[in-house]
């Protein structure tokens, strides 16, 4: 039966919209092909790319194959770089030291010589990452003397420059090495900026600079210059209840440490003087608010926190040669008795 133009031209647009319906069908479905493909895709892994090399490495290591990468970035780290380039070699280094432990010990000392060199680089972030690879290389004992020796321009980096990140690598590298007497002198010329960064509203920087402290309150040499350093007036805010308690637990330490030191008998043998801002008015003098801080940290929601606080006012309380016989000893001038 004839059909009508009308008619006609009418099922050609229906039979269009069905083509154009599945041809959008089609399209999409090749689409969605496409990604699954990409996604399932991995990237080409590029030699020159320090990101690509660490991956490299630790994909060979879990083959039990030396990949000899370790040893590629470090020769890649002598030839010239921009300071971009030379912060991602470093940052590749340290991964690689940390997950590669056969290729790492494999390393010579003229490599740390090289490392040490980036300290003096002129960009900070190069700084920060050479002194994070010179931390990586510290947990290898046979490069623990030769990292020691760039101790004092450690030091010199944290007293003369204030950036957070430098201040934290810094002193991580500080507290994994022992610190040889040499190295006094300047840690006395730098001991005002550790208290800085003690008192600064950075807490991973904060808790590195009160590990440090710590450990130098018991150099017998060092404790006088650490007890009248100069601290603020709000000094004693470190040992407020709404702190950090990886923080507290640090502080509190460190105040137990200073509190032994200053009792020991070749301590208490010579008249100390001590500026009014001291450290040590600020904690054991006769207008510090210590013992208030303290009481109110035995009730601290962290355990080691309370065991903490609870050192340091039996330290306060009693002479160090009477502690280990509660029965006979005196209490000497409490800190505490106003609470009684």
């Amino acid at each position: 039966m004839g059909k009508s133009i009308p008619q006609y031209l009418g099922q050609l647009d229906i039979r269009k919209s069905v083509v154009s319906l599945a041809t959008g069908a089609g399209a999409i479905y090749l689409l969605y092909k496409a990604i699954k493909a990409g996604i399932k895709c991995k990237p080409p892994l590029c030699s020159n790319s320090p990101i690509c090399i660490a991956r490299l490495a630790v994909e060979r290591e879990r083959h039990g194959r030396d990949s000899g990468e370790l040893r590629r970035l470090l020769n890649s780290l002598e030839c010239k770089q921009d300071e971009y380039a030379k912060s991602m070699i470093l940052h590749s280094i340290t991964r690689c030291v940390y997950l590669l432990e056969a290729e790492a010990s494999a390393c010579t000392t003229d490599d740390i010589v090289l490392l040490g060199y980036m300290l003096d680089d002129k960009d900070n972030s190069v700084k920060t990452q050479a002194l994070n690879t010179l931390k990586a290389f510290s947990g290898i004992r046979k490069f623990r003397l030769k990292i020691q020796e760039h101790s004092i321009k450690v030091l010199e980096l944290i007293s003369t420059i204030w950036d957070t990140e430098l201040h934290i690598a810094g002193l991580r590298l500080l507290n994994n090495l022992p610190l040889p007497d040499y190295v006094h002198p300047q840690l006395r010329r730098v001991m005002p900026a550790l208290m800085e960064i003690l008192q600064s509203d950075y807490i991973l920087a904060q808790v590195q600079a009160v590990r440090l402290l710590s450990y130098l309150a018991q150099k017998n040499d060092l404790l006088y210059d650490i007890l009248n350093c100069q601290v603020h007036s709000n000094f004693l805010n470190l040992f407020q209840p709404t702190q950090s308690g990886s923080l507290l637990y640090e502080v509190l330490v460190f105040a137990e440490r200073l509190s032994e030191g200053r009792k020991a008998p070749h301590y208490c043998v010579v008249k100390w003087n001590y500026n009014e801002q001291s450290l040590h008015e600020s904690l054991f003098g006769e207008e510090s608010r210590l013992a208030d801080r303290l009481l109110a940290l035995v009730i601290h929601p962290e355990e080691d926190v309370q065991i903490q606080a609870c050192k340091v006012i039996v330290s306060l309380q009693y002479p160090q040669d009477l502690r280990a016989r509660p029965s006979s000893c005196q209490p000497s001038r409490s800190y505490f008795k106003n609470m009684e």
